[in-house]
């Protein structure tokens, strides 16, 4: 479903996140792994193949995802960052109905069943 070229873009830093928010996602958005740091030419590359697209950050509440939001900021400035809340600190590790508030605010359709755990 994720391997589809779609309108809408989420950026996250590893394969644990990608796993994580394609299982709360519900319509077809494509799914891109920096696996924590990218190089200024993967980014360059990145940012011609996201041209006219909506392109969303989902990066850690760390060090590593702040820097690595800085580079998106500087090179693709229209992108939307989302954020998680520093105490879970980890895409991969918040817990699913946190991810599901976080992607619905962004206006991505998500399965209700995670906005409705506990």
């Amino acid at each position: 479903m994720n391997d589809v070229l779609t309108d809408k873009v989420i950026i996250v830093e590893g394969r644990s996140d990608k796993k994580k928010v394609e299982t709360i996602i519900k319509e077809p958005i494509e799914i891109i792994c920096t696996n924590g740091t990218i190089s200024l030419a993967k980014l360059d590359e990145l940012v011609e193949m996201l041209e006219n697209r909506q392109v969303y950050i989902l990066a850690d509440a760390d060090e590593a995802g702040e820097k690595l939001r800085k580079h998106f900021k500087r090179e693709l400035p229209e992108a939307e960052h989302l954020y998680i809340d520093k105490m879970y600190r980890e895409v991969a590790t918040a817990p699913k109905r946190h991810l599901a508030t976080v992607l619905l605010s962004a206006n991505i359709d998500v399965h209700k069943e995670y906005l409705e755990m506990s």
